[in-house]
Order: C-alpha cells, then sequence, then structure tokens
C-alpha cells in the first residue's frame, strides 16, 4: 500500500483518516477492501493497482447511475483517484444486518423499479468490466446483436484465447447465429441493469432495505438480471413473486434463462478455469435444442 495513502483519499473526500485501515474486509480478486476510520466514522475503501483506476472509475459511475434511478439503495461514492501505484474507490460506509422475507420482498419491488429506469438503446457511455473481465458496452439500437456481439461472442473470442477451442466455439458460433429464434415474439427494453446480481453483491442494511453493489452496469433486457438471481442462489421465491407483482414478466422468459447465464459461466470459465467448460457446454446444447438443432 503506498505510504501516505490516507491522507490522498482523505483530501480528495474531505475528511481527515486514520493513517492505516481497521480492518480487512472480504472483497474480490482483482482488489483489496478495507473499513477505514474517519473524522466522520468508518468508510469503505478499495484499493487496487494504478493500472485499475479505470475499474474503479466505472464502478464508481455505476453506482451513481444507480443511485440517479431511486429505487435500490446502493452505497454512496465519496471519490475516487490514484496516489503512487495504487487507485482507491471511496464509499460510504453502510452496516448490514441479517437478510431477511421482508428485504427480499423489498428488493423485488424495488428492483422493479429500477428497471423501469430506460434508455434509448441497448449498453452504456462506457465500459467496464464484468468480474476483472472487460465488458464492453458501445450503444446499440437491437439487444439481439448487441448481446450476441457484445456478451457471447466477446466471452467465446475470450475462450478461444485462453485455449478453449473445438467443440465450444463450433456450438457456440452455432447459437450465435440462431439465437435470434429466442425473440421471435419478444422485444425486450433497455431497462438499467445492475449487471453482476448475484448473491454475494446484495444485502440489507440495519432497519432490513436491500442494498446493492459491486455493479457491472448496463442498459439491457431486464431478464438478463433476473436470470444471474437463479445461477448462484441466494434470492428466494419472496424475491421473484414481489418482482413480478410489480411488473409482469413475458410469458416466454423460461426458455431465455441460460442464454443470459450463459454469459456468466462463460465468464467464469475465463476467470476461473476448466471447472465451468462442462458446464458451458451442458448450456449451449441446451439452448441448440431447444431451438431444433
Amino acid at each position: 500500500m503506498t505510504p501516505n495513502l490516507a491522507t490522498a483519499i482523505g483530501a480528495v473526500v474531505g475528511l481527515k483518516l486514520q493513517p492505516k485501515p481497521a480492518a480487512r474486509i472480504h472483497g474480490g480478486s482483482s482488489h483489496e477492501c478495507y473499513q477505514w476510520h474517519s473524522s466522520s466514522g468508518p468508510i469503505f475503501v478499495k484499493v487496487a493497482a494504478a493500472e485499475s483506476q479505470s475499474m474503479l472509475s466505472a464502478e464508481a459511475a455505476g453506482l451513481e447511475e444507480l443511485r440517479r434511478a431511486d429505487a435500490v439503495r446502493v452505497p454512496r461514492v465519496l471519490g475516487a483517484g490514484i496516489s503512487g501505484a495504487d487507485a482507491w474507490l471511496a464509499l460510504e460506509w453502510i452496516q448490514f444486518g441479517v437478510q431477511s422475507r421482508a428485504a427480499e420482498v423489498a428488493l423485488g419491488q424495488k428492483l422493479a423499479l429500477q428497471h423501469r429506469r430506460h434508455a434509448s438503446a441497448f449498453g452504456w457511455n462506457r465500459d467496464n468490466t464484468i468480474g476483472s473481465t472487460p465488458q464492453l458496452n458501445a450503444w446499440m439500437d437491437d439487444w439481439v446483436v448487441f448481446f450476441r456481439e457484445k456478451r457471447l461472442r466477446h466471452q467465446l473470442a475470450l475462450a478461444a484465447q485462453n485455449g478453449y477451442t473445438g467443440v465450444l466455439q463450433r456450438r457456440g458460433e452455432t447459437l450465435l447465429d440462431l439465437m435470434v429464434g429466442f425473440f421471435s415474439a419478444y422485444q425486450p427494453m433497455p431497462s438499467l441493469l445492475h449487471g453482476d446480481l448475484w448473491g454475494g453483491n446484495w444485502a440489507c442494511d440495519q432497519v432490513g432495505a436491500p442494498v446493492i453493489f459491486d455493479p457491472a452496469l448496463y442498459y439491457g433486457d431486464r431478464e438478463a438480471d433476473l436470470a444471474m438471481t437463479r445461477l448462484f442462489g441466494g434470492f428466494g421465491a419472496d424475491f421473484r413473486a414481489a418482482y413480478a407483482s410489480e411488473w409482469e414478466l413475458d410469458a416466454g422468459v423460461e426458455t431465455r434463462v441460460d442464454l443470459y447465464n450463459l454469459y456468466h459461466v462463460l465468464n467464469h470459465l475465463n476467470l476461473f478455469g476448466r471447472g465451468y467448460l462442462a458446464q458451458a457446454l451442458a448450456m449451449t446444447e441446451g439452448l441448440l435444442a431447444e431451438l431444433g438443432h
């Protein structure tokens, strides 16, 4: 950690920080997270290598975009910058409470409200990351083209670079050619998405209100957020029912769950290795079977 990092952060956020953080907090693989005491109480600080500054800057911008939706609570951004060899992001400290049925219901209702914030096209005004993988967000008018090119084809190309060639690429390319079949009677709107909404990226505060964090934000089909809530667990039936009560889903939603989650499974293959290959292949084959191939 860069000497005098506390002074540098304090100068930007307008607080006096203790010279060293109070505690290391569990966080992602590409940065370190800390509780840091300041003149107004604890704050949350992420620290990464200086070359990761754009990733933290995009995260800050994503949190601000979510905050403007005035839906699910997100941590307030205090500041971001570079000091020596370190990039950093400072957020308000939110003391988490115990998740409950009421919190899941509120999350479902408020996520539906967030998804009602729309853009005129699919994407976002900057690229960001999904985990540590670059996520491409250049605006497009056509959702099928956007998801095919900026999401699945991008991950398949990374997989090929990582040595996952052969049947994954052949069947993946076939899926890309045919995936428009999942949208023959469905035209999604560009909704404000969290983008990485798995169970580890939500909690509730001490009064039981849901909180989301670590976004991979863009404007896309709201079903993509909802599909990911089913991939790794952490969201129950109360959450799903509350969402549907606020905004009914398309009748064909189930047919697209694996299509959207394939993006995340391919990303896990690229980040964490061969342990995700069989799942990616099985999902691809299942989707092609749905399309009659």
